[in-house]
């Protein structure tokens, strides 16, 4: 599970502006922030089964998934963690991936996708949820949206009270910089729940309620989980990137920002 609020192409000084919580296990082994080897990737990574949450690259793609909240999954699917990695490591649009992914969408258990070209000012959002609904493929409009763990800007209670707080922190800092380590900290550990009247009962409402803060943390037979990354991703109209992490290792929340320029944004 995870959550994330976003602008796009909706500020003057950033085309694209991205805060995101990844909920996992704390026990799952994963690589914080880091370029990775051999490619020109730019993010955490699941040391499990290969892929990431969200991810950019040195060409201005950018990618992000979250989980869909369901009562039955499938142990056989595919990684949902790829998707992301085979679109940044793609040279199709943002448009041609989404449509050649409709064809294959079934054989993961439910996502949410974004994929975008900060270069060609693309976006499109990916969704196989409900099932037995054909998959779903948008284009993202111009604006803010939040991602949580049902449809695009779906009314839950998380994703509705971080879409409010991340407005109203657009509009203080209006057209300047935004302080991104204060978003983070003001916004993203927010630990507020939902009532159970606003809960999706999907699946037993105890999990519904311990997931429904935009921070989250919860102790299971299997061990903590909950949010052990939180994430704040910037592209200006220059190109210039920063990618900011805080991320637990072990028991403890360490900070690493990266910066860098979109190739073919250089002027």
């Amino acid at each position: 599970m995870c959550i994330g609020a976003f602008a796009w192409q909706a500020h003057p000084l950033y085309p694209f502006l991205l805060l995101q919580n990844r909920d996992e296990y704390h026990n799952r082994p994963t690589e914080p922030l880091a370029w990775w080897e051999g490619c020109e990737i730019l993010g955490g990574r699941d040391e499990v089964a290969g892929g990431t949450w969200l991810a950019c690259s040195r060409g201005g793609r950018v990618a992000f998934i979250t989980n869909v909240l369901e009562l039955h999954t499938l142990p056989e699917a595919k990684s949902r963690g790829d998707l992301p990695v085979l679109f940044l490591e793609s040279t199709k649009t943002p448009k041609e991936f989404a449509a050649e992914l409709i064809k294959e969408a079934h054989q993961y258990n439910g996502f949410n996708l974004i994929v975008a070209d900060i270069s060609s000012k693309t976006m499109f959002y990916v969704s196989n949820r409900p099932k037995g609904e054909p998959t779903l493929m948008q284009e993202v409009s111009p604006g803010i949206h939040v991602l949580s763990n049902a449809k695009l800007d779906s009314p839950w209670h998380k994703a509705q009270r971080l879409g409010l707080s991340f407005k109203e922190r657009l509009a203080k800092h209006g057209k300047g910089e935004i302080p991104l380590k204060e978003m983070v900290e003001k916004l993203m550990r927010d630990t507020v729940k939902a009532d159970e009247s606003k809960l999706p009962h999907i699946c037993s409402l105890d999990w519904e309620f311990k997931l429904s803060s935009i921070f989250v943390e919860v102790d299971t037979p299997l061990g903590l989980y909950g949010t052990r990354s939180t994430a704040a991703l910037t592209i200006k109209a220059s190109g210039e990137v920063s990618f900011y992490e805080m991320h637990l290792d072990k028991d403890t929340w360490k900070g690493k920002t990266v910066n860098y320029h979109i190739q073919r944004l250089k002027s």
